[in-house]
């Protein structure tokens, strides 16, 4: 695996990568709805993907998340890049949005393969297998 290829986390395994190394920046891309009323991981910067009310890809994400990195500043010869977290709704969109930065030669991004809530069960409910939530780890709503 190199420095450049997204690379996968659990919930509890981005949560321990927050503890170990306080440089790094986890980014909640759901739509402002979801990071409002559903909830978000404490601590986490909200940089939608997709957001209303066009639902479509936010043309400014990659300039945010420079702008948030202060461009590579934030880079250093002995620790390297601060570590990049991506996380939505079920994973899906994080991947997606993981693999746009990694293209445009952002280094050391992660995303969170069960997102915030999870997969749907068998009765369509989130949170139930999987997911930030799901695992108890520090999340609010406004």
């Amino acid at each position: 695996m190199t420095e450049n290829e997204l690379r996968c986390l659990s919930p509890k395994q981005a949560w321990q990568m927050m503890q170990d190394d306080p440089r790094t920046i986890l980014i909640d891309i759901r739509s402002s709805m979801e990071f409002l009323f559903v909830g978000h991981p404490k601590g986490s910067v909200h940089i939608p993907w997709i957001d209303e009310p066009d639902w479509t890809i936010n043309p400014s994400f990659l300039t945010e998340v420079r702008k948030l990195i202060l461009g590579g500043v934030i880079c250093d010869i002995a620790e390297g890049c601060a570590p990049i977290i991506l996380i939505c709704r079920s994973g899906k969109r994080s991947k997606e949005a993981g693999d746009l930065l990694n293209d445009q030669g952002l280094k050391n991004i992660y995303h969170i393969d069960e997102g915030f809530e999870g997969e749907l069960d068998e009765d369509h409910h989130r949170s139930s297998m999987g997911g930030w939530r799901f695992h108890d780890l520090p999340w609010e709503q406004c």
